[in-house]
C-alpha cells in the first residue's frame, strides 16, 4: 500500500509520495509530527524525533524530494536551490537520506516563513 504524507505549513499543504525505505518507515510510525520551520535557501527543516542513520546518503537532490538529514535529525523539503549549490544542483548542508517527493508544484512552499508551524500527518487514502 502506498504511504502518502500530508504536509501543512502557513496556508500551504502538499502532498508527499513516501519511498518504501527504512528511515521512511521510522518517521511514518512517528506521524503526527510538529516542529517550527527553519529555512535554509529553498529548503524548510525542522529537528524531529526520529533518530536514524544513513541509508544510502544523497549529495545532491531533486526538486520536490523530501528527506532525512542524518546530523541535525531534521526533516527537509526541497524546493530549490540552497546555498550549497552549485549551479542548478540542489545539494543539502551534507548528505540527506531522500525518503520521498512531493506530489505536486513546489513553489507553493517558498510562502512559508521561518518559524512558521509544520506539521506531518498521514494523508487519507
Amino acid at each position: 500500500m502506498a504511504r502518502r504524507l500530508l504536509i501543512k505549513a502557513a496556508d500551504v499543504q502538499v502532498t508527499a509520495q513516501l519511498k518504501d525505505t527504512t528511515t521512511a518507515q521510522a518517521i511514518w510510525d512517528d506521524l503526527p509530527i510538529t516542529g517550527s520551520a527553519r529555512t535554509w535557501g529553498d529548503e524548510i527543516y525542522f529537528p524531529i524525533s526520529v533518530a536514524t542513520q544513513e541509508e544510502d546518503p544523497q549529495e545532491v537532490v531533486s526538486m520536490g524530494d523530501i528527506a532525512y538529514w542524518p546530523p541535525g535529525k531534521a526533516f527537509c523539503i526541497f524546493f530549490g536551490l540552497t546555498p550549497a549549490s552549485q549551479g542548478d544542483e540542489i545539494r543539502p548542508a551534507s548528505p540527506v537520506n531522500v525518503i520521498g517527493s512531493i506530489e505536486c508544484e513546489t513553489t507553493v512552499l517558498r510562502r512559508v516563513p521561518a518559524g512558521a508551524e509544520v506539521i506531518l500527518q498521514r494523508a487519507r487514502q
